[in-house]
């Protein structure tokens, strides 16, 4: 099924050039353009069934980001745009799957297309006849930097109030998202939800007694409700 899409962008070639690179995936179909978001906005009032939008950043009077927060059920959208600086901001939203600067190269779209396939749209990886996440990378915004954490090195991860902390192999990171957040960019074969306060790798534990884990030197309590799940996932003798 193609996906249909909008283009928003107030310069002219900058649309032409969009919808021409659309034009050479079969996958997608380019639904309208606009060069505002207003007119847009109004678009989406009416016609709901839009999957992707390209979404310029720097637009008179209203922006992309403040497009962005005038919907309550966002499709995928990927920003376009000539400024690196805003890459940070953009990911604080979670419809924004991908960041292209302009000149859009044909290889960069393709990339930007194969982050849509894989993400759905709130945000969770898509299951497919892969259900496995095999991205090895995890980045995180820690003070207006994206740190990269190698997931195979996660441990444990652990909420607390609006941060996560996240262990790893050799250091701890405090980022400010949920505990779902982090569980759905993680590899589910390896790493499980035990508690509502706690994600382990399920390769790392120590030993297990009663209704808790050992990892390393922390002890994570298991939820009843979880346990017997983390029981299906030990390759017991």
């Amino acid at each position: 099924m193609k996906k249909k899409c909008l283009i928003i962008d107030d310069d002219q070639t900058a649309r032409l050039i969009i919808k021409k690179l659309c034009g050479e995936f079969n996958e997608l179909e380019v639904i309208e353009e606009f060069s505002n978001a207003i007119d847009a906005i109004k678009f989406l009032n009416t016609e709901s069934a839009i999957d992707v939008i390209f979404l310029d950043i720097h637009m008179p009077t209203f922006s992309g980001f403040d497009f962005i927060k005038t919907l309550k059920h966002p499709p995928q959208i990927v920003l376009t745009t000539s400024d690196k600086n805003f890459a940070l901001d953009a990911f604080e939203y979670d419809c924004v799957v991908d960041y292209l600067v302009k000149p859009i190269t044909k290889e960069r779209f393709e990339k930007a297309l194969h982050k849509l396939d894989k993400v759905q749209i709130n945000g969770t990886k898509e299951i497919s006849s892969n259900t496995e996440n095999t991205t090895n990378d995890l980045y995180v915004n820690i003070d207006r930097r994206l740190v990269k954490i190698n997931i195979p090195d996660i441990y444990v991860i652990e909420a607390k109030g609006d941060y996560v902390r996240i262990k790893t192999e050799t250091q701890n990171h405090i980022v400010h998202s949920t505990l779902k957040k982090v569980e759905e960019k993680l590899p589910k074969t390896t790493f499980l939800k035990v508690h509502r306060s706690y994600i382990i790798n399920t390769q790392k534990i120590v030993d297990i007694e009663d209704n808790s884990v050992l990892i390393k030197q922390d002890i994570i309590p298991v939820s009843r409700a979880n346990k017997s799940e983390l029981i299906k996932r030990l390759n017991l003798l």
